[in-house]
């Protein structure tokens, strides 16, 4: 552990993003930057009516942890917030939030990039469309952009 604070939480509920930037720098003066990134669901051109989410408890929960433990090891941060809602989410709500905080803007930049890279391809979450016509879905695969994104860290 570094001693910085890396806050993970899976969960059903909604977040705040501005509630959470608020809790991440109260009394924090040596935080220069923070970039959030803050991922909603979309109804692919009115087709979707919902994602289900999926995860496995408590792994999803350390591989995030994991994750961020790693970014700001590797881009000196010194704050991490990363949420996952698992459940079911409607068009327009919150899904994913990551709040990376450093001294500078760059550092912070790379650090949520790099969270949300891992989080895409490492964490253990399933997604599943429900159509708007009520059709059935399968569950979604993995996208290799994903993996592409992802990769680009190795090179780094």
């Amino acid at each position: 552990m570094t001693g910085v604070p890396v806050v993970v939480r899976v969960q059903r509920d909604d977040f705040d993003l501005a509630r959470e930037v608020r809790a991440l720098s109260a009394g924090r003066h040596d935080i220069g930057a923070i970039v959030t990134f803050s991922g909603l669901c979309r109804d692919e051109a009115g087709t979707l009516s919902a994602l289900e989410l999926e995860h496995y408890p408590g792994m999803a929960q350390a591989e995030i942890t994991r994750i961020c433990n790693e970014a700001v090891s590797r881009f000196g941060l010194q704050a991490v917030v990363a949420i996952h809602r698992y459940g079911t989410i409607a068009p327009g709500e919150n899904i994913v939030l990551v709040c990376a905080a450093s001294p500078h803007r760059q550092a912070a930049f790379d650090g949520a990039n790099f969270i949300m890279d891992f989080l895409k391809t490492s964490a253990p979450f399933w997604k599943k469309e429900h159509a708007a016509d009520g059709a059935s879905r399968d569950w979604v695969s993995a996208k290799d952009a994903d993996d592409s994104a992802k990769e680009r860290w190795a090179k780094e």
